[in-house]
């Protein structure tokens, strides 16, 4: 426990106001959590980060059907050439005319190939098909998904608005009070608040209840809370347990 004297203004009222601008800095911290810990808002990163996997994974799926039709035309394009090779092949064979025997076997045999290598080709073409089947089917899938996801982000984000909107308008009213609460507080006690504050998790200020801290909610001797109550009104005394400050007086309330 340690004690010193303040010095400004009403230095004995000063402790009661010290505790409602604590009441009012923990209103102010409960408020900024909520915002931060809305449901709305993790809900909209949930659903944002699974539209940005889904939309990833429709590329690489874009990409392999691509790939597919890619392949696909060129296969259409060496039907294209085959037939007309083979049609060539066919009007010289139906119209030869003092041809070579072996010249017309080298002929048939070509077009024996060809007609070969083209059902190979639709063997491939049909593979393709059948490979393309379920990419089309994901990217489907994946388009009815995006639209209920993008449905979501924007119901989300309407809400996510609607609360910071309302919890920003409560922490301007807050802020506001804590300006008029600390107002007439010795500008020594606010520097060791605050620094308490900052190095106790945001409770830098506590009242003593019998012989407990309100703030560590330790237990003082009953000796030393004799020795505080016999302590003079503007002396400020701190919890040998925590360090916070602690109050002797009922709070005054702050403002509403």
């Amino acid at each position: 426990m340690t004690g010193s004297p303040m010095s400004g203004e009403d230095p004995v009222g000063a402790l009661p106001r010290l505790l409602g601008v604590q009441q009012v800095d923990t209103a102010i911290a409960q408020q900024e959590h909520r915002k931060s810990a809305l449901a709305e808002r993790a809900a909209l990163a949930a659903v944002e980060r699974e539209a940005a996997l889904l939309r990833r994974r429709r590329r690489e799926v874009d990409g392999e059907r691509q790939a597919l039709l890619d392949r696909q035309t060129e296969l259409e394009n060496q039907t294209a050439s085959i037939t007309q090779r083979r049609r060539a092949l066919e009007e010289r064979l139906y119209g030869a005319r003092g041809v070579a025997g072996r010249e017309l076997a080298q002929m048939e045999s070509e077009i024996t190939q060809l007609n070969r290598r083209r059902a190979e080709i639709e063997e491939s073409e049909l593979s393709l098909l059948v490979d393309q089947e379920p990419l089309d089917a994901e990217i489907d899938d994946a388009d009815k998904r995006l639209g209920d996801l993008d449905t979501d982000t924007t119901a989300l984000r309407l809400a996510v608005g609607a609360a910071d909107v309302e919890i920003d308008a409560e922490l301007a009213r807050l802020r506001r009070l804590r300006n008029e609460a600390v107002a007439g507080i010795p500008a020594d006690l606010v520097e060791r608040y605050e620094a308490l504050r900052a190095r106790l998790g945001g409770v830098g200020a506590a009242r003593l209840v019998g012989n407990q801290c309100g703030g560590c909610h330790l237990e003082l001797s009953s000796v030393e809370v004799d020795h505080i109550r016999h302590m003079p009104p503007d002396e400020v005394v701190t919890c040998d347990q925590c360090g916070r400050i602690l109050v002797r007086e009922a709070a005054v309330p702050p403002p509403t």
